[in-house]
């Protein structure tokens, strides 16, 4: 059976189940049992099965618990329900040599002797047990451990259900088929138990024992499909992402009218075929229609199609999205929720009107005056203390794959789905020898080669090994749209976001300590492509190399990361601060302060170092920058702009005599409010004498610089 073939299970096409015939079934025991009292033994619970049960089909159609009791014994080898010892042997007789189904209720609910095991003991069957074991050889070929008790459970229970012996027969419906058969008897048995135990009270809950029995049975099953997958006969990888098809069924729940129910599912199907490589998107308009199908619902009930609603609708319903809550976390829904809620919603009306589709809105309900805002934060780059804290205890992670990953992330700034998806050819060099990486096709969609710090390339360099030992199938890539052979596999399966990232991000963090007070860690891996952006910008490089590496596929996306971060602020204000006043200059005013704190923005100390010249006053700097606007006062001393040197004391001294004067004048004309005035104003200017506390030295070398005007009132 090739990978394309359309698999159709044989279980539909079987008879009724019936008996063997008595003398067909000796035969066959004759043949294959080699001891006499075996076969005396099956031939009697044979005889003892049809006369209590003549019709197979009524035993099949009996309560699951009373043919489980059927199927046991105690441990003193007695029948516990007094009816006929129903052997195993016998149904698997039935199974592979007459091609009657068995159920998988009661395959899942009786430990059995595998069929496997029964093939190689007796024979006839009609298993082949060489290809079996090149599977089980495969399997551990993988990385898996006891490849033989890891396939035989899952594919005996799906042979014994389909009625055949071949394996080659197996295919994906028989995988899907069994995984839903676990989750039914798994969910049964929380609720009631299916066996009862011999003599005693069971240990464990119903829950616990049901969660234990899914997880055994769900590795089991995930590593059957994995070898399936790897030896081409089923076309469906194990795990990862859900298959379109089967996710579209439960796109959208089943509320509201069949006309808004329709109309929806028929948006987001389209969606699907035509962004197949991207779900997740999907879900997330799934998710936006589904709230505004909910506040319809509950809202206004009486609308039976989405072509009802009128801008009206849009505005209450707007109201009503401000006051949800996250059903996981409990808090009120985040901006940039409710802005992608609007944004998807818009998208919808505006595409479907568009389209001339029917039952949809054929008017504008949203502007984009009603996506909410949302702030635009500045990068979050790694403090270099913390980096070096945290790579430190990258290295330190026994996980290969895990302590590669994050040294990519860190040196190269790609996504994590980027890294996950890297091929197991993904690394060379450059003509010097310098190691060079293929980052493949992601949210840009465009593949870009980068080059990489050594480090990183030291470090995937073992997880290319591994994953060309396995030598495992090539998946299809829905974002390269061809097949690839990822680097990041472990058993036939390609590792989750989760393992690679929040997993061993989380280990590392706590070891070097940044976590916050919850124990959650401070750093996500995006912030490592945060730091190369702002390093690289620090750096001196230019737009297009920024670009390049990041894969930003317009400038604006790559501008931010230009943006001066906090150290370069600071040394540019420093150099500010050396240029132009020098480095044992005393400052004094309001403004400065402000200096001295850090408090001006990168924008004011980009224009302070070109125009610092051009803010000089008669006895000192004025700090409003043009974006600011014009001085409307002229209480220079007084302003929170204003910003004086030692340079200027000799004006500042000459200031204090010209008020000095002016006061004496007034008090003898009798102004006294004019007094007043010029008395604030002196004691003003000796309080920045005060600030500036220069010596006479200072003062007469600063003083031959200047020539200052002369001062009248």
């Amino acid at each position: 059976m090739t990978a394309a073939t359309v698999h159709v299970p044989a279980v539909a096409a079987r008879h009724p189940p019936a008996h063997a015939d008595r003398a067909t079934y000796k035969a066959w025991v004759d043949e294959h049992c080699a001891g006499s009292n075996q076969r005396w033994v099956r031939l009697q619970r044979y005889d003892r099965f049809v006369e209590q049960w003549p019709n197979l089909q009524d035993w099949f159609a009996a309560p699951l618990r009373a043919r489980l009791l059927d199927l046991d014994k105690d441990p003193h080898g007695t029948h516990r329900s007094g009816g006929p010892c129903v052997g195993m042997p016998y149904l698997t007789y039935l199974s592979l040599v007459e091609g009657v189904s068995l159920d998988y209720p009661l395959l899942l609910g009786r430990t059995f002797s595998s069929p496997f095991t029964q093939q190689k003991r007796h024979g006839g069957l009609g298993i082949d047990l060489d290809l079996f074991a090149r599977h089980v050889a495969r399997l551990e070929e993988l990385g898996y451990a006891d490849g033989d008790n890891q396939l035989k459970w899952p594919l005996g229970r799906m042979l014994l259900h389909r009625g055949t012996p071949d394996i080659a027969a197996l295919g994906i419906d028989d995988l899907q088929a069994l995984r839903q058969a676990i989750d039914d008897f798994t969910a049964r048995m929380r609720l009631e138990p299916l066996r009862e135990p011999y003599g005693r009270t069971p240990r464990r809950s119903l829950a616990s024992t049901a969660k234990g029995y899914f997880s055994t049975s769900i590795t089991r099953l995930n590593a059957a499909h994995t070898l399936l997958f790897q030896i081409g006969q089923v076309a469906q990888p194990p795990a990862g992402r859900v298959d379109a098809g089967t996710w579209v069924d439960h796109l959208v729940p089943d509320i509201g009218p069949p006309r808004i129910h329709a109309v929806v599912e028929r948006y987001l199907r389209l969606r699907l075929e035509t962004t197949p490589d991207r779900p997740q998107s999907v879900r997330h308009i799934r998710d936006a229609l589904r709230r505004l199908v909910v506040w319809m619902a509950h809202a206004h009930p009486e609308i039976t199609t989405l072509a009802d609603l009128h801008r009206e609708h849009a505005e209450e319903f707007l109201r009503w999205l401000g006051t949800q809550h996250s059903t996981l976390t409990g808090q009120p829904l985040s901006v940039s929720h409710r802005r992608t809620t609007v944004t998807l919603i818009t998208r919808f009306v505006t595409e479907t009107a568009a389209w001339g589709w029917d039952d949809v809105p054929a008017r504008v309900l949203f502007t984009h005056a009603d996506i909410p805002k949302i702030a635009r934060p500045v990068p979050r780059f790694i403090p270099d203390h913390e980096l070096a804290a945290l790579m430190t205890a990258v290295d330190q992670l026994p996980n290969v794959h895990q302590r590669a990953a994050l040294l990519v992330a860190r040196w190269s700034g790609a996504r994590r789905d980027e890294i996950r998806r890297l091929a197991d050819d993904c690394l060379d060099t450059y003509p010097d020898g310098h190691p060079r990486l293929r980052i493949p096709v992601g949210k840009g969609y465009r593949e870009r080669m980068i080059p990489l710090h050594p480090q990183a390339a030291d470090a995937l360099r073992p997880v290319l090994h591994l994953a060309q030992q396995q030598n495992a199938r090539a998946r299809y890539d829905p974002s390269a749209g061809r097949t690839v052979r990822h680097a990041f596999i472990v058993r036939g399966k390609l590792l989750s976001n989760a393992f690679l990232f929040d997993l061993s991000l989380k280990t590392a963090c706590t070891q070097a300590g940044l976590v916050d007070a919850t124990g959650k860690p401070t750093i996500s891996a995006h912030r490592f492509r945060h730091t190369i952006g702002t390093q690289l910008a620090e750096g001196g490089a230019r737009i297009q190399t920024i670009m390049a590496v990041l894969g930003h596929t317009t400038p604006n996306m790559s501008i931010i990361y230009a943006t001066l971060s906090d150290p370069t602020v600071k040394q540019q204000y420093q150099d500010a601060l050396d240029r132009h006043l020098g480095p044992d200059v005393t400052l004094a005013g309001p403004a400065a302060e402000a200096l001295r704190q850090h408090r001006l923005d990168p924008e004011a100390v980009s224009w302070l170092q070109t125009n610092f010249l051009k803010t000089e006053l008669e006895l000192g700097h004025c700090l409003r920058t043009p974006a600011e606007g014009p001085c409307e006062c002229d209480l220079v001393l007084s302003c929170s702009k204003f910003l004086t040197t030692s340079a200027y004391a000799p004006r500042l001294q000459a200031r204090l005599q010209i008020e000095q004067t002016l006061i004496d004048d007034a008090i003898s004309r009798g102004w006294d409010r004019e007094a007043e005035r010029h008395t604030s104003t002196m004691r003003r200017l000796e309080q920045l004498l005060n600030d500036l506390d220069c010596n006479k030295a200072s003062t007469s070398a600063a003083a031959s610089q200047l020539d200052p005007p002369t001062l009248s009132r």
